[in-house]
């Protein structure tokens, strides 16, 4: 069988490692790299033993489909033109930094029947697969996604840069629609919001409540869900999830505190946490989450296959991250107003 021609537009952090697994690829034959710095574009090319081009408008026209790692403001115009080419595109998150351009981008993806794929990496994460398949109906999920300073997506805020990645999860996994959004964000290095915190409410019950900052000295990954008979810990650095699972002879009556001896203390938690309390850790395979999204665009691509993450799947990310983008501006101005007053 043919290989699929596959280019990788831009090098940076993420988009070598695209080029890397591509490589890798048996079905793969990795046509290109395309990197605006030259010195970047010829290493990573030069170490795969292929071709480094400058401009996307330089890609072979028999190029099958592409990965876009670029920054988000290019995403759109890019994808846009890769698109009307006919090729499959892979685009990193966020697909577009506003709603508008993802519908066009999904418009044109539709009228050539062409792969768009919006890349969450999350959604490829094996903890988050087991998660799904317990079919849990969640009542409280809990996110913290925190990191140092990069500077390599200084183009946008926090909100579009890290929460994304949460958000997404949480529109997967709360299986509702959104009832209403609060959220806060200040600005710290950068001119736009570099801490925010989300008040997600769905239409089902379910509450999300979502931070993330780059602006700290320690990154930490963690998700955490409740639901009536289970909370499940996802720590997504350590690679490494634990699944607290409630017996239903678990109640307040079947550990009568009052009337336990003391001494018996010990053999209670004993009991709890090994009858009443089943308790299982989910270790992450061999398999990284970045080559199993990109396994998942090679097979829609050559089976015809709708992508795990569509372009109508990144486009829910993209408003609920719009509406949060506007409470933070919308009490920052409250904020600056109220001070400016206490000045008078």
């Amino acid at each position: 069988m043919e290989k699929l021609k596959i280019a990788v537009i831009g090098v940076g952090h993420i988009g070598k490692e695209h080029a890397r697994i591509y490589n890798d690829m048996p079905e793969v034959n990795l046509t290109g790299i395309v990197d605006i710095n030259k010195k970047q574009g010829e290493k990573v090319a030069q170490q795969y033993n292929t071709k480094h081009y400058s401009s996307y408008k330089e890609i072979p026209h028999n190029v099958d489909a592409v990965s876009v790692v670029v920054p988000t403001r290019s995403h759109y115009e890019i994808t846009r033109e890769l698109l009307k080419d006919g090729i499959h595109v892979l685009v990193e998150k966020p697909m577009t930094g506003t709603i508008s351009e993802a519908e066009e981008l999904i418009r044109l993806s539709k009228k050539s029947n062409i792969v768009l794929q919006a890349g969450y990496i999350e959604r490829f994460n094996p903890a988050i697969q087991t998660i799904q398949e317990l079919n849990v109906s969640l009542k409280f999920i809990e996110c913290h996604r925190l990191s140092p300073f990069t500077f390599r997506s200084a183009d946008i805020g926090v909100v579009l840069d890290l929460m994304i990645h949460d958000i997404d999860i949480i529109l997967y996994l709360s299986k509702s629609k959104v009832k209403k959004i609060d959220a806060v964000g200040v600005n710290v290095i950068s001119n736009k919001e570099d801490i925010a915190n989300a008040r997600i409410q769905f239409e089902n019950g379910c509450v999300a409540n979502v931070t993330a900052s780059r602006v700290s000295f320690e990154p930490m990954r963690k998700i955490r869900l409740f639901s009536e008979d289970s909370y499940i810990s996802l720590d997504y650095q350590k690679q490494e999830a634990i699944i607290y699972k409630k017996s239903p002879k678990l109640t307040l009556k079947s550990i009568d505190i009052e009337d336990t001896d003391a001494s018996t203390i010990k053999d209670l938690r004993n009991y709890v946490f090994g009858d009443l309390l089943k308790i299982e850790r989910i270790k992450m395979d061999n398999q990284e989450p970045l080559k199993k999204e990109l396994e998942s665009f090679i097979d829609c691509i050559k089976n015809g296959k709708q992508p795990a993450v569509s372009g109508e799947e990144g486009i829910k990310a993209i408003r609920a991250a719009a509406i949060i983008k506007e409470e933070i501006n919308k009490n920052l101005k409250r904020a600056k107003i109220n001070a400016s007053e206490r000045i008078v």
